[in-house]
């Protein structure tokens, strides 16, 4: 049970054009996560607009973006994030429930590209240590363009905001 309670939508009308453009945005849902953040309706604007770009207004391909997001939920002890996009985003990104848990444990696993390899390594370091070391950057630079290399730093910090926030106020994902 979630730390902080998730505000009704009928119980709070001033709220309805809000609601509505969050449900526009993710597919009619209310998710849970935005049922907490509209205790302070501009963060959920805010957290809808980023959340939005980073998943969908980016020249990163779906399955990336879906292995970063699962990589950060990994790392931080995240149930949610794996509830949540397995299988509804990852399957349309082609990704297998085998290759969503090998994810985990992705150096030992077989099913990355270089270029996956590439992404997952810098999730890693920027979410354990924050710092990058050179070494990591410039493997990197080796698959993306810059645009691509500040679109993937902005989603693994989107994502690890998302999932520290998600887990402090114990925020389940919608059944």
């Amino acid at each position: 049970m979630a730390r902080v309670a998730l505000i009704n939508e009928n119980a709070r009308p001033d709220l309805g054009d809000l609601v509505v453009r969050i449900r526009g945005e993710r597919g009619g849902r209310l998710l849970n996560i935005f049922q907490m953040l509209l205790h302070s309706p501009a963060l959920a604007a805010a957290w809808l607009e980023q959340v939005s770009a980073v998943r969908w207004k980016t020249e990163l391909d779906g399955r990336l973006r879906e292995l970063v997001i699962l990589r950060v939920g990994a790392l931080n002890r995240s149930d949610y994030v794996f509830k949540a996009h397995v299988p509804a985003y990852t399957a349309k990104e082609g990704l297998s429930l085998e290759q969503c848990r090998a994810v985990a444990d992705w150096r030992d696993s077989a099913f990355f590209a270089a270029r996956e390899r590439a992404a997952l390594a810098y999730t890693d370091a920027m979410t354990r240590d924050v710092q990058v070391p050179a070494a990591v950057f410039d493997a990197l630079r080796a698959h993306f363009s810059e645009r691509q290399i500040v679109e993937l730093t902005v989603l693994i910090g989107t994502y690890n905001m998302h999932t520290r926030v998600l887990e402090a106020l114990e925020i389940d994902p919608n059944a």
